[in-house]
């Protein structure tokens, strides 16, 4: 039973990771689906634009609870540090690739940001100061994620100094940057929303 607790941890980090909860706050409320209008992507940018701060905030707050809680439940196990990342790993591909809803979910900007706290609190707090910073100087949620996320395996190292930590954070960094395409080409084309930028009425 003993061999069998690493792979039961992953799974429900997997299984957790694949709960989406942009949707099941819109059904909770009521609210057409994300994936239907807006960008189409089930996360809590999308909730906040199409249906305001309430749903966002708790979109937001069940994507982190997602990394958050896989991690730290493997930590309270006495799980060694690799296996603690790969439950961390496990819940951001759930949430990318989740199994109750097609293998279709978010971005994973909320979800990797609950499984660097939960990991160390210094990387959640470094991830959301160069988001912060970012968001300062450009003006744009996509691109401060996109140079936090880019940023996360080098916080990784300096702070953990722990090889298979950092090849798991740099994974969940590519897989981020790789969900963000859309975003990256309206970047490099000057159509990205920027932060409280309003839509012209058509």
């Amino acid at each position: 039973m003993t061999n069998l607790i690493p792979i039961i941890l992953i799974a429900i980090a997997y299984l957790m990771g694949s709960i989406a909860s942009a949707i099941l706050v819109c059904k909770l409320f009521g609210l057409a689906d994300p994936r239907s209008e807006g960008s189409g992507n089930p996360g809590a940018t999308n909730v906040m634009r199409l249906h305001g701060k309430k749903a966002a905030i708790l979109t937001l707050a069940g994507d982190v609870l997602k990394g958050v809680i896989p991690v730290l439940l493997a930590k309270v196990l006495g799980s060694s540090e690799f296996m603690i990342t790969l439950c961390g790993l496990a819940a951001f591909l759930g949430h990318l690739f989740p199994i109750f809803f097609s293998f279709k979910g978010g971005k994973g900007v909320a979800t990797l940001i609950g499984v660097l706290f939960a990991t160390h609190w210094l990387l959640g707090l470094a991830y959301i100061g160069t988001w912060g910073l970012s968001a300062l100087l450009f003006r744009y949620s996509s691109l401060s994620a996109l140079i936090a996320a880019v940023l996360t395996p080098l916080y990784s190292w300096l702070i953990l100094q722990n090889t298979n930590v950092f090849i798991c954070h740099s994974v969940m960094a590519v897989l981020l940057l790789w969900r963000h395409q859309s975003n990256i080409r309206k970047l490099i084309a000057g159509t990205e929303d920027k932060i409280g930028q309003k839509k012209e009425q058509a």
